[in-house]
């Protein structure tokens, strides 16, 4: 018997493809007994008498736990899911023809594998409360910091506005979310990390990443072979709270299991910059649909540099139908990343 812990579970999704394969899925039962009594005379005006009574329990079973293991049974049992977990530890197999023409985009897989979890948004805001905290201690001398002040900001992370400008204030981003601080003293006296290298690390992460949750693993021991699995919020067991959910399972690699569609290949080919396509036909109208090629194109290419929320070569990412991992019965059998 397998016991999940689950991260992560697209109920909709399983419920819809449980659906597909048994013809519905049962989540109610009803059933009902009655008994009746009645007494009845030929006189007129003979009043009838009439006793009714009965019993009936409705239960709607609420299926939990128990629906993604019924989906993850059925798909073993015929056959439509293909395991990837050993295949993939084998570097070659990512660049091989086999992977992308044996598993093509929309195969159900289920990969078992290290890996670790990412969000923007737990970043910018561990930054901001360790800057917070380095003020506070400086402000009760338990720490020191460069005599120099940092520039002055307005309001909460966000820059001064130069006199005369009339341009629309800046949209708060994750970096504004990072407090002014005096730079902190490296050990030599000279100036250390300040609050601009700070927001520069949000700006990176919020940049590469989509702020949510992401999961990357890693299956070889070279981490530029990785497969992206995004986790969509509002799905059941996945925690709306970032700081709550690396609390739980830190910012390290660990054995999860994904089990979902392969959404797309990284392809070798989209690390040469796309030249410049016409867009307009004869009469210098826009093709809409040559423009949104390009447009693609060109994400492509910097999602083969690393700066677009895709994968890159010789990577791909998988759309989810749930994310977790497995309860060891004892601390002997868990097996170290």
């Amino acid at each position: 018997m397998i016991l999940r812990e689950f991260l992560y579970v697209d109920i909709e999704k399983v419920r819809g493809m449980l659906a597909q394969l048994d013809g519905g899925i049962a989540e109610e039962a009803r059933n009902t007994t009655k008994n009746d009594k009645r007494t009845e005379a030929g006189v007129k005006g003979f009043a009838g008498h009439y006793q009714g009574w009965g019993e009936e329990n409705y239960t709607t079973k609420s299926l939990g736990d128990a629906l993604f293991p019924t989906l993850e049974d059925a798909l073993d049992s015929s056959g439509l899911i293909k395991d990837l977990s050993d295949q993939l530890q084998s570097a070659p197999f990512w660049t091989s023809t086999e992977l992308r023409e044996s598993t093509p985009p929309g195969t159900l897989v289920r990969i078992a594998a290290p890996g670790s979890l990412f969000d923007a948004r737990y970043v910018a805001a561990s930054l901001a409360g360790f800057a917070s905290t380095h003020s506070g201690l400086e402000g009760i001398g338990a720490a020191t910091a460069t005599s120099s002040s940092p520039p002055a900001r307005q309001g909460k992370g966000r820059p001064a506005r130069a006199k005369g400008d009339k341009s629309p204030e800046t949209i708060n981003q994750l970096e504004d979310t990072i407090p002014d601080f005096n730079p902190m003293r490296n050990t030599d006296g000279s100036q250390g990390i300040g609050p601009e290298f700070f927001r520069g690390l949000v700006k990176i992460a919020r940049g590469l990443f989509t702020p949510g949750l992401h999961l990357n693993l890693y299956p070889t021991d070279n981490d530029t072979h990785s497969i992206g699995v995004r986790l969509q919020e509002g799905r059941q067991f996945l925690d709306g709270d970032p700081e709550i959910l690396f609390a739980r399972y830190g910012t390290g690699n660990q054995n999860w299991t994904v089990v979902g569609t392969i959404g797309h290949y990284a392809n070798a080919k989209d690390r040469v910059s796309p030249e410049y396509a016409d867009i307009t036909d004869g009469a210098g109208q826009v093709v809409r649909g040559r423009t949104a090629a390009f447009v693609n194109s060109y994400m492509r290419f910097l999602g083969a540099l690393g700066f677009a929320d895709v994968p890159q070569w010789p990577g791909f990412n998988v759309v989810p139908l749930a994310v977790y991992r497995i309860i060891a019965s004892s601390a002997s059998e868990v097996e170290a990343p």
